[in-house]
């Protein structure tokens, strides 16, 4: 049996759109809708990785839990890779889902 974690990697220096983990959507910033859907899915806890208190502060508001994570990193996955090496350092999630905001 897996024993999986959902990491949602979130930056706030997005090209396209800036902000985007922030942008309102019906009152809420994305990162927490993304957060919220991901959790009801009921795969495994959910955790966000980001470089960015705005961010973490506010997943943490709606009871989430984020990781600070280095600003430098090349990829969503080298953020996830550093966040669940944080966070689960003995290994027991033997699957990491990669939840993409």
């Amino acid at each position: 049996m897996s024993r999986p974690i959902i990491v949602v990697p979130a930056r706030l220096a997005s090209k396209r759109l800036p902000a985007k983990a922030l942008a309102d959507i019906a009152g809420r910033p994305m990162i927490v809708r993304v957060w919220e859907r991901a959790a009801e899915a009921g795969v495994g806890p959910v955790v966000v990785a980001t470089d960015c208190a705005e961010i973490a502060d506010a997943v943490r508001a709606v009871g989430g839990q984020a990781v600070m994570t280095d600003p430098l990193h090349a990829s969503g996955s080298d953020r996830i890779a550093e966040a669940v090496a944080a966070i689960d350092p003995a290994g027991a999630h033997d699957l990491v889902v990669n939840v993409q905001g």
